[in-house]
């Protein structure tokens, strides 16, 4: 007899992925922990299962990194997870012996386990826990709006932390004007903030009734919460002190009960800047003298010595502060965006997410309710934000919108026309800023009519000598100017989208030649081409080269592929115009219809 196939000789290490890889099986018996205990260990850690190229044990099992086992195996926080077993066991005996005393006892000293180590060994930069907020900011977002419920364990406690930690990173985005993008989607409200220099996207659900399904592990979710609450205190508290504010905040416990958060939190961030810069602290201050201020904020709070219904509460943001901090061209045109607009928020309208946005591109808001900086019948108010078909009073000194005005403004960053918003009319379509019209081969009209408003408010910015500023915030003049400059807009557009395609074509031919490929028969064909020929077009003409036929086999399966997904965005483009058509044609027959019921 031969020897077997997978011999290996007494003595011998193991090779390849049976020595690199084990299963989780193999893995919890290296560790010595039970199975949800070492997914929490996992989670807590990043280690996340591979799959090797040959699978030793079978397909049916989860593999993984032996590398990565070792490194949970040499972590603080295994040690602490078999304590808390071990004592869990104590528990449980003295509630079998009906020990109520003792229970009540070792209860009342169960060991507890920080984050603190695991989140500065992932992240040892700040940048690098900045790039991974997302998914926290998510999940966190998700359950401020979940009820709680004991059989999930989902706890109240949990759920005000939750809140407090949106709060506090919406505040400091809001003040600091770092908001950039919004979108109100059927999932619910994508933000893009940037700080740092980072991009960080996040989904905050609708305020409204959660139903929790049952197809979810809420044990695993809530392993991921508890490193991303950790996770997102420690952000906050950085960020909190990079524009010398004090962490955690202390809120005025009148506007705390009345729910409205995010303005307590600008009142805070007023006063505890204003305490600073009536007492400068000197680098060798006491820590006596820090409580001793401390306290003496909270007392003012308590007693209610703050400023109360002060306009500008949400507009200001430690002004002395973020001018020490250099801002970008970005940010400042973000901050001044609703200057001299005064909002006021209805009842209907979603107020969280406004009394959020508003502020972060420069406008004062208020809302109807206790604790707000404003009133109803302030004369001064601007802007009154409705999602109703009728008022009860109406005010002629104010125009009033739908909350959608507000978001397309600060996407398009122009103050844009309210009339298609006005109350009781069907609004424009609203666009996603996280997608590139160019890019997708589509432009909606409302899209061009967005570009050529920015385009008018770009050409005003210098205005004529012995004219005032009033009219850069008139934007029916520019609505007006834009429309006038419409043909020399559409001709330059038409120019540049004939370069763009000679300039591909050009470049298609360089490859060509580099193949060493003749295009001369190509390049007489060319020429008999009509100029609005498209880019796709001549791709698809290039692809019947000979020259694919030299190309191996995992070349061609890319390039198949590539060719695949522009058909595929094709096919979308010309759906979008297919619908785009019917809606025309359904409104041009609806007039007609009218006009025949009016004769």
């Amino acid at each position: 007899m031969g020897k077997p196939k997978h011999y290996r000789p007494p003595g011998k290490k193991k090779e390849g992925n049976a020595a690199r890889y084990v299963t989780r099986s193999q893995a919890i018996k290296i560790l010595q922990v039970s199975l949800s205990d070492f997914r929490k260990l996992c989670i807590h850690k990043g280690v996340f299962p591979r799959e090797p190229k040959k699978k030793v044990k079978g397909n049916h099992h989860t593999y993984y990194h032996l590398k990565d086992v070792m490194y949970i195996l040499h972590d603080p926080l295994l040690e602490k997870f078999r304590e808390i077993r071990a004592y869990q066991r104590k528990i449980k005996k003295a509630k079998a012996k009906k020990n109520d005393e003792l229970a009540k006892l070792l209860l009342s000293r169960a060991p507890s386990y920080r984050l603190d180590m695991v989140i500065r060994d992932r992240y040892p930069t700040f940048i690098d826990a900045l790039r991974d907020l997302d998914d926290p900011l998510t999940m966190v977002h998700l359950f401020a709006m979940l009820p709680a419920i004991d059989r999930l364990k989902i706890e109240v406690k949990r759920i005000h932390n939750c809140r407090r930690l949106c709060h506090e990173w919406q505040a400091y985005i809001s003040r600091t004007h770092k908001l950039r993008k919004v979108f109100v989607a059927v999932k619910g409200i994508y933000y893009q903030a940037e700080v740092d220099g980072q991009k960080i996207t996040w989904l905050a659900p609708h305020a409204r009734q959660q139903v929790l399904t049952d197809d979810v592990d809420f044990n695993v979710m809530l392993t991921f919460l508890e490193f991303y609450e950790a996770l997102l205190g420690f952000v906050n508290f950085q960020l909190y002190h990079s524009i010398n504010v004090k962490y955690p905040p202390i809120l005025d416990p009148r506007l705390e009960a009345l729910a409205a958060d995010l303005y307590a939190l600008s009142r805070y961030f007023d006063a505890n800047h204003r305490a600073v810069i009536q007492k400068p602290q000197v680098a060798g201050s006491s820590r006596s003298e820090q409580e001793q201020e401390e306290s003496d904020l909270r007392l003012a709070q308590l007693q209610h010595q703050l400023p109360a219904n002060e306009p500008g509460a949400l507009m200001h943001l430690v002004q002395d502060a973020s001018s020490e901090i250099e801002e970008d061209e970005t940010t400042r045109n973000c901050k001044i965006l609703f200057q001299n607009k005064k909002i006021f928020l209805s009842r209907e309208v979603p107020r969280e997410s406004l009394l959020f946005v508003i502020p972060a591109f420069g406008g004062i808001v208020s809302w109807e309710g206790d604790g707000a900086p404003f009133a109803e019948s302030d004369d001064s108010i601007t802007h009154q934000i409705v999602d109703r078909p009728t008022q009860g009073h109406v005010y002629l000194s104010r125009e009033y919108v739908q909350p959608q005005w507000v978001y397309d403004c600060i996407n398009a960053r122009i103050i844009l026309p309210t009339e298609p918003y006005m109350v009781g009319r069907d609004p424009p379509p609203h666009l996603s800023p996280f997608v590139d019209d160019e890019a997708e081969g589509y432009v909606p009209d409302y899209a061009k009519t967005i570009r050529q408003l920015q385009a008018a408010a770009k050409s005003d910015i210098q205005p004529l000598p012995g004219t005032g500023n009033d009219e850069l915030d008139n934007s029916q003049n520019m609505l007006a100017e834009g429309f006038i400059n419409r043909t020399e807009a559409m001709e330059a557009a038409e120019k540049k989208q004939e370069m763009m395609v000679l300039e591909k074509q050009y470049h298609n031919e360089l490859k060509m030649e580099l193949q060493g490929v003749s295009s001369i028969n190509k390049l007489n064909s060319e020429d008999t081409k009509s100029k609005e020929q498209s880019l796709p077009d001549v791709e698809e003409q290039s692809a019947e080269d000979p020259s694919r036929l030299m190309m191996s086999r995992k070349k061609r399966g890319l390039y198949k592929a590539i060719e695949m997904g522009k058909q595929q965005k094709k096919e979308r483009v010309e759906k979008l115009k297919e619908r785009k058509r019917n809606i025309e044609a359904a409104q041009k027959s609806e007039k007609k219809h009218r006009k025949a019921q009016v004769s």
